[in-house]
Protein backbone atom coordinates (compact mmCIF):
# COMPACT_ATOMS: atom_id res chain seq x y z
CA UNK A 1 0.00 0.00 0.00
CA UNK A 2 1.26 3.36 -0.64
CA UNK A 3 -0.68 6.84 -0.68
CA UNK A 4 0.59 9.79 -3.03
CA UNK A 5 -0.05 13.64 -2.26
CA UNK A 6 0.97 15.87 -4.66
CA UNK A 7 1.90 19.51 -5.31
CA UNK A 8 3.36 22.44 -6.55
CA UNK A 9 0.72 23.51 -9.50
CA UNK A 10 0.18 26.73 -10.40
CA UNK A 11 -0.22 29.05 -13.01
CA UNK A 12 2.61 29.90 -15.49
CA UNK A 13 3.05 31.40 -18.40
CA UNK A 14 4.13 30.07 -21.90
CA UNK A 15 7.59 29.51 -21.66
CA UNK A 16 7.80 29.16 -17.74
CA UNK A 17 8.44 26.18 -15.61
CA UNK A 18 6.78 24.34 -12.55
CA UNK A 19 8.02 21.46 -10.54
CA UNK A 20 5.44 19.17 -9.73
CA UNK A 21 6.41 16.79 -6.40
CA UNK A 22 4.70 13.97 -5.62
CA UNK A 23 5.02 12.53 -1.58
CA UNK A 24 4.50 8.58 -1.23
CA UNK A 25 3.37 7.51 2.39
CA UNK A 26 5.16 3.94 3.78
CA UNK A 27 8.60 2.55 3.81
CA UNK A 28 7.93 0.70 0.43
CA UNK A 29 8.42 3.19 -2.03
CA UNK A 30 11.41 2.37 -3.68
CA UNK A 31 9.81 -1.21 -5.03
CA UNK A 32 7.43 0.96 -6.92
CA UNK A 33 7.69 2.23 -10.83
CA UNK A 34 5.97 5.80 -10.11
CA UNK A 35 4.50 7.40 -13.27
CA UNK A 36 2.69 10.96 -14.08
CA UNK A 37 -0.30 11.71 -15.57
CA UNK A 38 -2.46 14.73 -16.42
CA UNK A 39 -6.17 15.00 -17.61
CA UNK A 40 -7.20 17.75 -19.39
CA UNK A 41 -11.25 18.84 -20.06
CA UNK A 42 -12.84 16.89 -22.55
CA UNK A 43 -9.89 14.62 -22.73
CA UNK A 44 -9.22 10.83 -21.51
CA UNK A 45 -6.13 10.97 -18.70
CA UNK A 46 -2.90 10.61 -20.52
CA UNK A 47 0.60 9.33 -19.76
CA UNK A 48 3.30 11.86 -19.11
CA UNK A 49 6.65 10.27 -17.73
CA UNK A 50 7.54 7.09 -15.54
CA UNK A 51 10.97 6.12 -14.01
CA UNK A 52 11.74 2.92 -12.49
CA UNK A 53 11.89 1.50 -9.00
CA UNK A 54 15.50 2.64 -8.85
CA UNK A 55 15.42 5.78 -11.38
CA UNK A 56 17.64 3.78 -14.07
CA UNK A 57 15.15 4.48 -16.84
CA UNK A 58 12.48 7.09 -17.37
CA UNK A 59 9.65 7.45 -20.40
CA UNK A 60 7.92 10.67 -21.64
CA UNK A 61 4.83 11.54 -24.48
CA UNK A 62 6.45 12.52 -26.80
CA UNK A 63 4.87 15.99 -26.56
CA UNK A 64 6.73 16.46 -23.73
CA UNK A 65 10.43 15.09 -24.56
CA UNK A 66 12.99 17.73 -23.86
CA UNK A 67 10.55 19.94 -22.18
CA UNK A 68 9.73 17.40 -18.80
CA UNK A 69 12.52 15.53 -16.43
CA UNK A 70 11.12 12.82 -14.38
CA UNK A 71 13.10 12.37 -11.46
CA UNK A 72 13.05 10.96 -7.70
CA UNK A 73 14.31 10.98 -4.61
CA UNK A 74 13.68 7.41 -2.60
CA UNK A 75 15.33 8.69 0.60
CA UNK A 76 12.36 11.35 0.50
CA UNK A 77 9.86 9.09 -0.67
CA UNK A 78 9.16 11.41 -3.28
CA UNK A 79 9.29 11.52 -7.19
CA UNK A 80 9.01 15.11 -9.00
CA UNK A 81 8.16 16.41 -12.73
CA UNK A 82 10.10 19.11 -13.88
CA UNK A 83 8.38 20.82 -16.24
CA UNK A 84 9.80 23.45 -18.42
CA UNK A 85 9.06 25.86 -21.79
CA UNK A 86 5.45 24.90 -20.77
CA UNK A 87 2.66 24.97 -23.13
CA UNK A 88 -1.26 25.66 -23.13
CA UNK A 89 -1.63 22.60 -24.41
CA UNK A 90 0.30 21.65 -21.15
CA UNK A 91 -2.74 23.10 -18.79
CA UNK A 92 -4.10 19.58 -17.22
CA UNK A 93 -4.59 18.43 -13.45
CA UNK A 94 -1.26 16.24 -12.62
CA UNK A 95 -1.39 13.37 -10.99
CA UNK A 96 0.95 10.58 -9.78
CA UNK A 97 0.66 7.43 -9.98
CA UNK A 98 2.25 3.99 -8.67
CA UNK A 99 2.81 0.53 -9.55
CA UNK A 100 4.58 -2.52 -8.92
CA UNK A 101 5.16 -3.06 -12.83
CA UNK A 102 8.61 -2.56 -14.15
CA UNK A 103 7.31 -0.49 -16.64
CA UNK A 104 3.77 1.33 -17.15
CA UNK A 105 2.31 3.87 -19.45
CA UNK A 106 -1.44 2.89 -19.55
CA UNK A 107 -3.79 4.31 -16.32
CA UNK A 108 -4.99 0.50 -15.97
CA UNK A 109 -1.22 -0.52 -15.80
CA UNK A 110 -1.20 1.76 -12.29
CA UNK A 111 -2.48 0.88 -8.80
CA UNK A 112 -2.48 3.69 -6.65
CA UNK A 113 -3.29 7.42 -7.55
CA UNK A 114 -3.08 11.23 -6.16
CA UNK A 115 -5.40 13.54 -5.91
CA UNK A 116 -3.57 15.47 -8.46
CA UNK A 117 -2.64 19.17 -9.00
CA UNK A 118 -3.60 21.56 -11.23
CA UNK A 119 -1.25 23.13 -14.07
CA UNK A 120 -2.67 26.04 -16.00
CA UNK A 121 -0.07 27.77 -18.75
CA UNK A 122 -1.51 30.95 -20.08
CA UNK A 123 -0.76 32.25 -23.58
Amino acid sequence: QVQLVESGGGLVQAGGSLRLSCAASGRTFSRYTMGWFRHAPGRVREFVAGITWNGGNTYYRDSVKGRFTISRDNAKNTVYLQMNSLKPEDTAVYYCAATLRRTAMEVYEHEYWGQGTQVTVSS
